[in-house]
Order: structure tokens, then C-alpha cells, then sequence
């Protein structure tokens, strides 16, 4: 009997509407919570997206007079903030907070899988999402587009897989990785031109509601602003750069070492996964390469912190719940990923080790590094009989 099977018994699993109702109630409570403490200032900084779109001011510039930090999303984040930045805060906040979850919620339904892995992927993520949620952060959104841009492919609607993947990377560069999916693709013609079709159109999409030579501009100060922030991350910050590159950079003390060697190794081995093409056809395999683009999109970015270790959390669920049976070392891994990657920043964590060797060396990486190079291993020895289905 495989471990899925050995949980049916547990009817509150089935329940897969349960668990998404919990993290609706997270989202809200975290806003509420963050909105009469005062301590939303990465939702200021959303909201003047817009209001600095409208009076073409610019979007990347400090505003210490607002009490806000500086925006690092791209123009088109002004037209999907504003029916939220329009509303009173504590309504903003709490159905910006909903409408996150809600697309994560709805990726989530759409995965090839049953209602109890499902109900364990939320398990398992749940605190990630409650972190994320409390910095209002546009993380799970993120982690949706990622994993529709591979069930759209997977079904093959090609034309809305693109659109997400443009529409992602337009505000947020992690989107682009949706693209990994790419050789999955039956109509890559069709794929190309969707993308160049949703490009022109997001591209201008903002210039609606400001100037085409301001949304022009900022596209260049945009870039700007994430080239001089992925020098920040490396230098100025414990909160930053959690990432392998950053937590071997503060294991060893020297700042200086460059990404390229780590992002060269990390796309090594995920181009030797691409090499299996007969594994193409077989469902699992590509579930895989979903989790690993997931957890590669975080452990391989400079402007990783732990708001957006939902994007990984997700990744390492679901390649957890495609174990046929988890043997004790999958099992003390997934303890060992959820107090240390999970629960670290929380109080529920020991304040010593926490302060003095996660936060420092950014060890809350490590196990999902662990659990990446675990998915990796799967993906290049595993053959079509070890991978004939994820159920």
C-alpha cells in the first residue's frame, strides 16, 4: 500500500475545499492583522504603482515623505494594483490578500492530481502562504503563473499559457521561467506568436491609464532599479539573497563571489534533465520539472527572502506528494524543510539558532537546495517505469 493510499482513510484530506477555505481566512486575517498594527508598508508601496502611474512620477524613486520603500515591479503592476489601491486600506488589503490566494488556490485545482495530495500540498505550504500573505506580497501569484503556464501547456492551450508567462514576467521577472515549459509545447508556432501577441499587448497595456513616452521611460528605469537592487541583495542585507549563492557567499564570508558559476551548474543540470525527451510523454516526469522550475526559480535568485519561499514551498509539495512511499530519509527531510525553511523566521522557531546561524548564513535555502538536488537525481536516473504516474 503506497503512502497516498494509507491516507484515504483520513476523510479530512478529501476535503480539498476545507484546506482552501483555511487559507482564504489566512489572507484575511493576515491583512487585517498587518492593516491595525500599521505595518503595511510594502502595500504603500502597490498602491503609489498606481497613483505615481497616473501622475507619471517614478515608479522606482525613494519616497521617504510616504513612508515607503522603493517599487521593483515592472509598469504593467499599475493596472492589475489599482481596484485595489482605490478602495479604503483595510479593504484593499484584505481582497488584494484574497485575490493572491485565490489564484494560487485555483492553480492548485487545476494540477493533474487528487483531492488528497492536494489537501497536502496546502498542508504543507500553508505557513509559507500565511508569510507571504503578511507581507502582502505578490509571491503566490507568482507561483500560480508558473504552475498554469505548465497545466496550459500540458493542456495544450497554448495561447493562455503564453499570455500568463508575458504577463508574469512584465511584473515580475520570475514569470519568464514559465518558458522552461517550452519543449512540452505540441504547436511551438503557435506558442511564439501568443507571446509576441501578449508582449505588445502588456507592453502597452499601462499606457492606458498614463503616457506612452512615461511608460517607455520607466520600462528603462525598471531595469535600472533591478540591476543596481541585485547588487543591494548581495551587500546590504540578511533579509536578501537567500538563496545557494547567498547562503555560500555568507558561510564563507566574501561577498564578491559571482552568480554565474552556481547559475551556470543549477542550468546544467536542468538542461541534462531536458536531454531524457523520451520522458517527455510521461505525466510525472513533467511534474517534476514543474517542482524543480519552481524551487530553481528561488534557491538561483539574488532577490530571494522568505516571502517568496512560497514559490519553492510549492515546488517542494508537490514533488513530496508524488512519493509513492516516503522512506525515513524523505520523511526527516520534510521535517527538516519545514522547521528550518518553513518555520525559521516565525516564533515558533528557537530565537538562538534562528539569530545566529539561519538568518546569517541564509540556511533557510538548505533544505530546499537538498530537496532541488533530490528532484534533479529523480529526474536523470529514474526510468519510465519508476515514473508511470504521480497517483
Amino acid at each position: 500500500m503506497n503512502r497516498i493510499s494509507a491516507l484515504r482513510p483520513l476523510k479530512l484530506l478529501e476535503n480539498l475545499n476545507l484546506f482552501a477555505a483555511l487559507w482564504l481566512i489566512f489572507a484575511v486575517v493576515a491583512a487585517l492583522k498587518q492593516c491595525y498594527t500599521d505595518n503595511f508598508n510594502n502595500y504603500k508601496i502597490f498602491q503609489y504603482v498606481y497613483y505615481h502611474t497616473v501622475d507619471k512620477v517614478s515608479l522606482y524613486a525613494h519616497y521617504p515623505e510616504l513612508d515607503i520603500d522603493q517599487n521593483h515591479y515592472g509598469p504593467l503592476f499599475s493596472v492589475i494594483i489599482m481596484p485595489f489601491a482605490l478602495l479604503p486600506d483595510v479593504l484593499g488589503m484584505s481582497l488584494w490578500n484574497l485575490a493572491n490566494a485565490a489564484f494560487l488556490l485555483f492553480a492548485v485545482y487545476k494540477l493533474p492530481l487528487t483531492n488528497v495530495q492536494k489537501s497536502l500540498i496546502l498542508m504543507i505550504s500553508a505557513h509559507e502562504f500565511l508569510t507571504t500573505s503578511l507581507s502582502f506580497q505578490f509571491n503566490p501569484s507568482i507561483s500560480a503563473i508558473i504552475i498554469l503556464s505548465y497545466v496550459f501547456i500540458d493542456k495544450k492551450q497554448d495561447f493562455w499559457a503564453a499570455m500568463l508567462i508575458v504577463f508574469g514576467t512584465f511584473i515580475k521577472l520570475y514569470g519568464v521561467v514559465g518558458l522552461a515549459f517550452f519543449f512540452f509545447s505540441k504547436d511551438k508556432i503557435k506558442f511564439i506568436l501568443s507571446l509576441l501577441f501578449w508582449s505588445a499587448v502588456f507592453f502597452v497595456l499601462p499606457m492606458a491609464i498614463s503616457s506612452p513616452e512615461f511608460i517607455i521611460n520607466s520600462y528603462r528605469d525598471w531595469y535600472e532599479r533591478l540591476i543596481l537592487k541585485n547588487k543591494e541583495n548581495i551587500y546590504q542585507s540578511n533579509m536578501q539573497d537567500i538563496s545557494l549563492m547567498g547562503m555560500i557567499r555568507k558561510i564563507v564570508g566574501n561577498p564578491n563571489l559571482p552568480n554565474l558559476p552556481f547559475l551556470l551548474g543549477g542550468m546544467i543540470l536542468m538542461g541534462l534533465c531536458y536531454l531524457r525527451i523520451s520522458m517527455y510523454k510521461v505525466e510525472k516526469f513533467r511534474l517534476l520539472l514543474l517542482s524543480s522550475v519552481l524551487i530553481f526559480t528561488v534557491i538561483f535568485s539574488t532577490a530571494s527572502e522568505s516571502p517568496t519561499y512560497i514559490i519553492a514551498f510549492m515546488g517542494f509539495s508537490i514533488w513530496y506528494v508524488l512519493i509513492p512511499k516516503a522512506n525515513y530519509w524523505q520523511i526527516a527531510l520534510l521535517i527538516m524543510t519545514l522547521a528550518i525553511s518553513s518555520f525559521s523566521p516565525s516564533d515558533l522557531f528557537p530565537a538562538y539558532l534562528r539569530e545566529h546561524f539561519v538568518k546569517p548564513y541564509a540556511l533557510k535555502a538548505l533544505p530546499i537546495v537538498i530537496v532541488w538536488a533530490c528532484i534533479v537525481y529523480e529526474m536523470l536516473i529514474l526510468k519510465v517505469a519508476d515514473l508511470s504516474t504521480p497517483k
